[in-house]
């Protein structure tokens, strides 16, 4: 039953999301988080503050407009102070005239006590590469951004800059 509420909470919070409010995502974030979008592009980075979340999804909304997610599986397991949490989903962006984007979505979370601690989110970073490459050529420069991050993104390494 716990899973059960879990897995109806996430998928009201990405609900939301795809209807242009976030804020339910940042109220269901605990008072100390780690959220971790890997990749070095706009929208990468490690971010733990209300502050950085915020602007990180007001930015994700410009980049992408008319975004949505369709989540399309959630395993839930632990109790609810360690309870983990993977969900894949569909990330679509309208587009025409050639048909929308599409990206697949995998994240990972941690929730203690109904709040998120933790959340690690990987997708294909050379497809988001791409459609980012065309926004900035449509003279979206936000395109080129560096990514909006609590800390030096990507973390030093001798593969990790382009």
């Amino acid at each position: 039953m716990y899973a059960y509420i879990v897995e109806r909470k996430l998928r009201k919070v990405f609900a939301a999301i795809s209807e242009g409010n976030a804020l339910p995502m940042l109220n269901s974030l605990a008072a100390t988080f780690v959220y971790r979008f890997e990749g070095d592009s706009p929208i990468s980075g490690l971010r733990n503050s209300q502050t950085s979340m915020a602007l990180w999804w007001q930015r994700l909304y410009r980049l992408f407009p008319g975004l949505r997610f369709v989540v399309r599986e959630v395993a839930v397991q632990g109790p609810p102070w360690n309870t983990r949490i993977h969900v894949m989903m569909d990330f679509i962006v309208p587009h025409e005239p050639d048909g929308p984007y599409r990206n697949i979505v995998m994240q990972f979370m941690r929730m203690q006590w109904g709040k998120i601690s933790y959340i690690h989110t990987l997708e294909d970073t050379q497809r988001c590469a791409r459609y980012l490459a065309w926004s900035a050529s449509q003279g979206c420069e936000e395109a080129l951004a560096g990514p909006i991050t609590d800390k030096l993104w990507p973390e030093a390494g001798p593969f990790l800059h382009g």
